[in-house]
């Protein structure tokens, strides 16, 4: 590996901390954060309604297909 990809990589992995940091700390950090929160808190939500459905779905027509 010659001394260019080297300070290439070095470059990119600063660059990238420096990212992480400013995403920490930075100027709209907090509301990033909560906008996360709330993503992930309806992705679970959407994930369990989907499922109680499936399962909902799956008892009546096994209820529907013994009764008859």
């Amino acid at each position: 590996m010659g001394i260019k990809d080297k300070t290439r990589k070095e470059l990119e992995e600063r660059v990238r901390e420096l990212e992480n940091i400013i995403a920490h700390k930075g100027v709209g950090s907090s509301y990033l954060q909560k906008a996360e929160r709330i993503q992930r808190d309806i992705n679970i939500a959407l994930l369990l309604g989907a499922t109680t459905a499936v399962v909902g779905l799956t008892a009546w027509a096994v209820y529907k297909s013994r009764g008859e």
